[in-house]
């Protein structure tokens, strides 16, 4: 399990919650526009945090901290994700875990196992455009698609999100998008910020708060729920 960091109070990345985030290294994806590219790119540098420190961590901040949340790179790619989960449940938080879903049988398993409370899955693009906005050529859609059926039956708190990217994604996603998630509890379009720290952010910027709310009108016969986010 390699740990790359992690942020020691946060008030956005859990919501409802007093948190810190941790960060896993490594993703299967390859999004240009990530903002965490030195976690998803093995090439880049990486800082390293042993498990036993962030847990020594976690026990200092018990009474200060409610909850941690649990990002990437992809959280999931990590074959004892479970174990560290276990761990931080273990000492009385409620855990978030991101996710860009490409790993449902491990999904189920730490939900069924009672090991987080509340998920956020990356909707990347509509179903016709995902391979090509992940940088992912020939991407399997199906395992996507389990994970985001499974979130919507399993009973879990819950969440998805899509960081709208010029020129990525245009109006007509968001029709399909949902399509695909009709009737999400959740589902939040998120403001895309150039971290200075994207694996290709050559070409790419954000839209105007007008244009996130006509995304939000677009999508709302399917999802009553959409709401903005960083805008």
């Amino acid at each position: 399990m390699m740990i790359s960091g992690m942020q020691k109070l946060t008030l956005l990345d859990y919501p409802g919650k007093v948190a810190c985030t941790v960060f896993t290294a490594g993703c299967d994806l390859r999004c240009p526009f990530c903002h965490n590219a030195s976690l998803a790119l093995p090439e880049r540098e990486r800082d390293r945090l042993d498990t036993q420190e962030l847990l020594a961590f976690l026990k200092k901040r018990r009474g200060v901290l409610d909850g941690v949340a649990v990002t990437g790179g992809e959280p999931l790619l990590n074959a004892d994700i479970a174990e560290l989960l276990a761990s931080i449940k273990e000492l009385g938080y409620a855990v978030k875990l991101d996710t860009n879903g490409t790993f449902p049988a491990r999904l189920r398993e730490v939900v069924e196992k009672g090991l987080v409370d509340r998920v956020a899955m990356d909707i990347k693009a509509p179903p016709e455009k995902y391979a090509a906005v992940t940088g992912v050529p020939g991407l399997d859609l199906a395992p996507i698609r389990e994970s985001a059926a499974y979130l919507m039956i399993c009973g879990i708190d819950y969440e998805f999100r899509t960081t709208a990217v010029r020129p990525l994604h245009e109006p007509a996603d968001f029709a399909s998008i949902g399509e695909w998630i009709k009737g999400a509890k959740e589902y939040y379009i998120q403001a895309f910020r150039d971290s200075g720290d994207l694996i290709d952010g050559s070409g790419l910027s954000g839209f105007s708060a007008e244009e996130m709310k006509i995304f939000a009108d677009i999508i709302r016969p399917w999802v009553p729920s959409v709401q903005l986010r960083g805008v």
